[in-house]
């Protein structure tokens, strides 16, 4: 199968385009830095893979106009391209925050977007215009997945593992939370069963580990994979929140919006995914988290 990926030098289509080599798929990466691209992309391809986006702005510098201009237009562009072309499979990664900013309870397929930002905006309107134009012989999938994480990734778990490994104690232990990790092996493994199965129907998918943790069980994941006990320390949370407020204006490692994505409840369901490929997630929670912190050492 030949495969044509966007995206392809980044955290997921580094591993995404390994993990398909490994299953015998011809992987084509097609750069949309050059104005050119139109040019390049092979139109015989069995597959599409869209990962190309402009990702989340946690300093919030970025327009909305950035947004809407990657995220939705070029990837507009990527999909007329292939509903022209005889690839019969597109895959595109959007986000579960096209849906939501806060999850109340558990997030499903079937929870109404409202989302706030316009990095969710961008990727819904996207969604939108691709399901509104979907043909019968041809395979679509939307995917999106929650915090995915694995070997190379670095961001607030590389953080987490930096406190930990240094014997510094948990400050936020007296937030009580759940929310969902995606390891990349389970990701990979979704999209491969995708492309080679063709009895899954075109849609929208969430993609996430079985099972929520809070943030209080991954930082004793970490000390366990460190051979240390980790420290959790039950720090007022209004002190903490305090702290964080501080920490917008002095710019301190902690401020509210980091605060928030350590402390968030964010779960999300991956029944319908399951059920559709019909095969357990090769990865566990635990199990997933623990190769991307050994990974860190």
């Amino acid at each position: 199968m030949k495969v044509v990926i966007t995206g392809f030098s980044g955290f997921v289509g580094t591993n995404l385009s390994h993990y398909l080599e490994q299953a015998n798929c011809e992987i084509q990466s097609l750069s949309l830095r050059n104005d050119n691209w139109k040019e390049t992309i092979d139109l015989k391809a069995d597959a599409v893979i869209h990962l190309a986006g402009k990702a989340h702005d946690l300093k919030k510098t970025s327009n909305a106009e950035a947004y809407f201009e990657v995220n939705y237009e070029l990837t507009k562009k990527i999909y007329d391209c292939f509903l022209k072309s005889e690839s019969e499979v597109f895959v595109y990664m959007s986000s579960v925050k096209a849906v939501k900013d806060i999850v109340e309870g558990v997030l499903t397929e079937e929870d109404v977007p409202t989302p706030v930002t316009a990095y969710g905006q961008s990727k819904l309107k996207a969604e939108h215009y691709i399901l509104n134009n979907i043909p019968p012989n041809k395979r679509v999938y939307i995917l999106r997945p929650c915090m995915i994480h694995g070997p190379g990734n670095k961001g607030n778990l590389n953080l987490l593992f930096q406190l930990v490994s240094k014997g510094f104690p948990w400050p936020l232990g007296s937030f009580q939370n759940q929310r969902s990790f995606l390891s990349i092996e389970n990701l990979c493994f979704v999209i491969q069963e995708l492309l080679h199965q063709k009895t899954i129907p075109s849609g929208v998918y969430n993609v996430a580990d079985d099972v929520s943790l809070s943030t209080n069980n991954v930082i004793e994941l970490l000390g366990e994979s460190l051979g240390k006990k980790s420290r959790i320390w039950k720090v007022p949370a209004h002190w903490i929140k305090t702290i964080a407020k501080s920490g917008d204006y002095l710019h301190l490692p902690l401020n509210t919006e980091r605060l928030h994505k350590l402390t968030e409840n964010y779960v999300v369901s991956n029944h319908k995914i399951v059920k559709a490929i019909q095969k357990p997630m090769p990865v566990s929670s635990r199990e997933g988290l623990m190769i991307t912190f050994t990974s860190f050492r």
